[in-house]
């Protein structure tokens, strides 16, 4: 299984979801807003987010967002 992480990066910030422990972590920059079960459901959370300025125009489906490999 390739390793790495799901990337966007938008004018306000960088976004990202990375799987640590079995689990779906989302980031803004450093912040981590949170575990999920997936990467979906990470992104889930973005509705609720979606009202601030850095928030704008983001991918709500995961193969919209770059994939980044790591190792």
């Amino acid at each position: 299984m390739t390793s790495g992480y799901w990337e966007f990066r938008s004018k306000g910030g960088t976004f990202r979801i990375v799987p640590l422990n079995g689990r779906f972590h989302f980031f803004f920059e450093e912040e981590d807003f949170g575990s999920y079960h997936s990467a979906v459901a990470a992104l889930d959370l973005l509705g609720g987010y979606s009202h601030y300025p850095s928030a704008r125009g983001l991918p709500f489906e995961v193969p919209e967002w770059t994939f980044i490999r790591v190792g």
